[in-house]
C-alpha cells in the first residue's frame, strides 16, 4: 500500500482535470482495499474510490479528504464445460479491455463488444456498461462488494445488482465498493449474436449473426478509434470521460410527444422508447468541435467532452450545461450526464 499527500487528481482521470486530493492510497490487494474504507468510515474521514479515473469529473478545488485508488489484480480462470458459469473472476483493480482482451484469447464470448472501454473491472457493474450492442449485466454473475453500512464483505448475484440502462445498486450510492466480479461467459471462439447494425456492417454479416469474437474485437477497437474512444495521450479527442450524457429512455406517450419522426428510436422491453442523446445535441445546433476554449466537443464524437489542453473543470461544466439547456430548449428533453460528479455539479 502507498500513501501520498496533496496530490493534483488532473494526473488521474481521462479529463486530465481536478484539483489536489488532501491524501492518496493505493491499495494493491482486497484486504487493503478493505481495510482502507472502514478506516476511513469509522474516522468520519471523506473517501472517494477511484479505479481508472475514465468516468469522473473532479472539481477544481479538488477533493478534501482520502483519495482510495484500487490496484488489486489478480484473474481467476475456471475450467470449462461448453457454458461455463463464474468462467471469469477478476479483482476490481484489473484493466477492463486487458479482461475483454484475455476473454477472448483464452476463447471467451459475451464481452468482445465491450473492447476498448476504458477504466478498471470494478466499475463496470457500476455503470453497467454498454457498447455496440452489450451490456456487461448480460455477463455478470455476481459481484462481491464491502457493504460500508455493516462493514461486511457481501455477495450480491445478477439480480440483487438491480440492473438497469446504465444504472445498478451501486450507481449514486456509497453504500458499496466492489471488490471483485465474475463474469459467466460462452466457451466459444464466436462471438455473441451481434445486436448493433453499425458493427454488423463493419464485420460485413447480419444483425443477429456471430463472427469470430477475435474480429468482433478488432472491428469494435477500429470503430472506437475512429470516433476518439480509445485513450491515445497524443490525442486531445480521447481526453474526455467517454460518452458524457446517457441516451434518453422515455416512455412511449412522451416519446411520441418530443422525439421528432426523423430522430432515432430503439423500443426497449418495457415499452418505453430510447432516443440517441448525439442526434439531440448536434439537432439543437452543436457540432463536433464546438466549444469557446480548451473545452470542446471531440472533433470524432459529438458526445464526447473533451479538455483541449489546459481547461479547468468549469469551463467543461459551463460546456455541458450549454448543451443540456440546448436539448431542453429544442425538445423538451433534459440529458443526463453519465459521469459521476465530484465536488461538482450541473
Amino acid at each position: 500500500m502507498r500513501e501520498e499527500t496533496v496530490v493534483a487528481l488532473s494526473g488521474l482521470t481521462t479529463l486530465r482535470l481536478g484539483g489536489p486530493a488532501r491524501r492518496l492510497v493505493v491499495a494493491e490487494t482486497e484486504d487493503e482495499v478493505v481495510s482502507v474504507v472502514r478506516e476511513a468510515d469509522a474516522a468520519g474521514e471523506p473517501l472517494l474510490v477511484m479505479g481508472g479515473g475514465s468516468n469522473l469529473v473532479v472539481a477544481d478545488e479538488g477533493f478534501d479528504g482520502t483519495v482510495l485508488r484500487v490496484a488489486t489484480h489478480a484473474t481467476t480462470r475456471v475450467a470449462a464445460a461448453p457454458l461455463a458459469e463464474h468462467a471469469l473472476q477478476l479483482e476490481a483493480g484489473v484493466d477492463w479491455d486487458h479482461a475483454v482482451e484475455l476473454a477472448v484469447h483464452e476463447g471467451y464470448a459475451g464481452v468482445e463488444a465491450l473492447s476498448g472501454i476504458p477504466g478498471l473491472v470494478g466499475a463496470t457493474p457500476v455503470q453497467n456498461i454498454g457498447a455496440y450492442g452489450q451490456d456487461v449485466s448480460q455477463t455478470i454473475a455476481w459481484a462481491r462488494a464491502l457493504d460500508r453500512t455493516t462493514g461486511d464483505v457481501v455477495l450480491l448475484d445478477n439480480a440483487a445488482c438491480g440492473f438497469a440502462y446504465r444504472d445498478s445498486v451501486f450507481k449514486g450510492s456509497d453504500r458499496y465498493v466492489v471488490l471483485s466480479v465474475a463474469f459467466s461467459l460462452e466457451r466459444s471462439r464466436m462471438g455473441a449474436p451481434v445486436r448493433y447494425a453499425e458493427l454488423a456492417r463493419r464485420l460485413g454479416v447480419e444483425v443477429g449473426d456471430r463472427a469470430p469474437a477475435v474480429a468482433v474485437r478488432a472491428a469494435v477497437l477500429a470503430l472506437r478509434r475512429e470516433k476518439g474512444m480509445v485513450l491515445d495521450p497524443a490525442d486531445h479527442d480521447t481526453w474526455s470521460a467517454g460518452s458524457f450524457f446517457i441516451n434518453p429512455v422515455l416512455p412511449a406517450p412522451e416519446a411520441a410527444r418530443l422525439i421528432p419522426e426523423d430522430a432515432p428510436r430503439w423500443p426497449e422491453p418495457d415499452g418505453r422508447v430510447k432516443t440517441s442523446a448525439a442526434w439531440l445535441i448536434e439537432h439543437s445546433g452543436f457540432g463536433k468541435g464546438y466549444g469557446h476554449g480548451a473545452a470542446r466537443l471531440s472533433d470524432k464524437h459529438i458526445l464526447a467532452l473533451t479538455n483541449r489542453g489546459g481547461a479547468s473543470t468549469e469551463e467543461l461544466l459551463a460546456l455541458a450545461r450549454e448543451l443540456r439547456d440546448g436539448v431542453l430548449a429544442g425538445f423538451g428533453i433534459t440529458l443526463v450526464p453519465e459521469p459521476v460528479l465530484v465536488g461538482c455539479t450541473l
